[in-house]
């Protein structure tokens, strides 16, 4: 019997969603000597609009997950980092100097000196791009931004599964993703260990629910061992008296688990459909919300999760224009 084919990787959207819940602690784990230097009492805000005009302007093609980001430093300056993530799974020759292009090409716009700082997640470990150089009849010009190299870590797994900074637990999961791509059974295995380190660092329930939709965003299993996992989880949850993770009973629901059992095909299916549609609807506002304006707040997210199709069709198109979070709700 041939073993069922471990589902397509998503990198990009993951990366996206925590970089946008979760910036304080990215730069805390990756880029500890700048994470000292902001003053992370003071609000930080992402420039979405102003990226994107840059990234338009510069057509430099596809873009994985990046954002630009307002802060203050230590010394009561604003400054504004640059965070490119580059999810790909080999080297790219332009990469170095895509960094440089944006970076010089934000400064001239916006008349900002800009913080540039690079994650890479590609399976290549002898790439690691640091700078871009030009010279040219004795002038010069020298360009070097701070790199993470997420395969470095491979040898820390299990002190990623102890470390409570969320992005521990998002690095181990990609590289266990990267690991496991031909072997399922090996990935539902660490997927089920990640899901269960959820329940121990004493993180809230907002926190558990973003990482857990990280998890299942990236580590994508067979339906058979997706509807295993919903029965661990399940047992796990009640071995511990949390119902932390109540976005797992929506999605038993679309695969048409009820109870811990598998209900009809037909009602499953079309339950499936409708729900599936809706939280799928629900979710990507959510992500583009927060690129646009920032961490969503608890109660906006609770708002989009109750929301019905057609009032998620109605914010999406308010979107488009709108200058603030208020002017996508504003129903008059």
């Amino acid at each position: 019997m041939t073993e069922p084919e471990t589902p397509a990787d998503d990198y990009d959207n993951p990366w996206k969603t925590m970089l946008a819940h979760a910036f304080p602690e990215l730069m805390a784990f990756y880029f500890p000597d700048a994470h000292a230097r902001i003053d992370w009492t003071r609000e930080h805000s992402f420039l979405d609009t102003e990226l994107r005009q840059v990234v338009r302007d510069a057509e430099l093609g596809k873009r994985d997950a990046d954002a630009l980001v307002r802060v203050t430093r230590q010394d009561g300056a604003e400054q504004w980092v640059y965070i490119h993530i580059e999810v790909q799974g080999q080297r790219d020759a332009d990469f170095a100097k895509r960094m440089f292009t944006y970076n010089y090409r934000l400064y001239d716009r916006y008349d900002q000196p800009i913080a540039s700082l690079a994650i890479l997640a590609d399976l290549s470990p002898d790439w690691k791009p640091r700078g871009f150089d030009l010279q040219q009849l004795g002038c010069t010009h020298r360009f070097r931004f701070p790199v993470v190299k997420l395969l470095d870590f491979t040898d820390r797994l299990h002190q990623l599964e102890r470390d409570r900074n969320p992005f521990a637990l998002v690095t181990a999961a990609h590289l266990y993703t990267a690991r496991t791509r031909h072997d399922p059974n090996a990935r539902y295995r660490f997927k089920r260990r990640l899901v269960q380190l959820l329940y121990r660092h004493g993180w809230t329930r907002q926190r558990v629910l973003d990482l857990f939709a990280v998890l299942d965003w990236m580590m994508r299993l067979p339906e058979n061992l997706e509807q295993q996992l919903w029965q661990d989880i399940q047992a796990l949850e009640g071995a511990q008296a949390m119902r932390y993770i109540t976005s797992v009973e929506r999605i038993g629901r679309r695969i048409g688990w009820k109870d811990g059992q598998l209900a009809g095909k037909q009602e499953g299916k079309q339950e499936g459909k409708r729900e599936g549609k809706q939280e799928g609807q629900a979710a990507l506002l959510v992500m583009l919300l927060s690129q646009r304006f920032g961490p969503l707040s608890e109660d906006t997210r609770a708002r989009l999760e109750q929301a019905d199709a057609a009032q998620l069709e109605r914010w999406a198109k308010r979107l488009l224009d709108a200058a603030t979070l208020a002017e996508v709700f504003d129903e008059h």
